[in-house]
């Protein structure tokens, strides 16, 4: 594999790694910065440095490595080539009103 494809796969994958230790430490991700990585994933399938599946797994293994879970078995229909899971621990909710 060339250099640049190798620079732009690490970089691919930094964005990854910044974007689910965000939300893993309870940090909201801009919507840029999730879209900027989802349109340099699509940019490396259309120049032909990767694959979707390529893509996608290499994604899921970084987000296991950070969240020490997997994503569940049905994240690929819920988030579709390009789209980068986002999920967060949940917010506390508390009651507004007495009853």
């Amino acid at each position: 594999m060339p250099k640049n494809d190798e620079a732009a796969l690490s970089e691919l994958d930094e964005r990854w790694h910044l974007i689910f230790t965000r939300l893993a430490g309870g940090s909201e991700v801009p919507p840029g910065m999730r879209l900027r990585a989802e349109g340099f994933m699509e940019a490396l399938v259309a120049l032909g440095v990767a694959t979707e599946e390529g893509l996608q797994a290499t994604m899921a293994q970084r987000y296991e490595e950070i969240f020490s879970e997997p994503l569940g078995s049905d994240w690929r229909e819920l988030f579709p080539f390009p789209q980068v899971p986002g999920f967060g621990p949940r917010a506390p909710v508390y009651p507004s009103t007495s009853d």
